[in-house]
């Protein structure tokens, strides 16, 4: 299984997590995250543009704005991705486990 890390990358910003992290906690326009955070409306608006080109975040117009919500379609790979390799490495895991007893019986 593949993934882009797009979101991943997306997420790694600070700033960018937390604007996140309001959006998940309920949609929200540019103007809400502005007076949310100490932080500018245009740089709101790029760490925006970012999670969205991430597919971690969608707009739906309203009025002369925007409001902002999470992308289940683009946050939902990430989550696949994520719980492939959480499997894998439980995985590799019980076999070192497995492997260690067997070791220890055999001495």
């Amino acid at each position: 299984m593949s993934y882009d890390y797009a979101g991943m990358a997306a997420l790694a910003d600070p700033t960018r997590r937390t604007v996140f992290e309001l959006v998940a906690a309920r949609p929200r326009s540019v103007a809400e995250l502005t007076r949310a955070l100490p932080v500018s409306q245009p740089a709101i608006s790029q760490h925006l543009k970012v999670l969205k080109e991430a597919q971690l975040v969608r707009s739906e117009p309203r009025g002369a704005s925007n409001i902002y919500h999470i992308d289940p379609n683009g946050l939902g790979q990430m989550r696949a991705w994520l719980d492939h390799m959480w499997g894998d490495a439980l995985e590799a895991f019980r076999k070192e486990i497995n492997d260690s007893k067997q070791k220890e019986r055999d001495k």
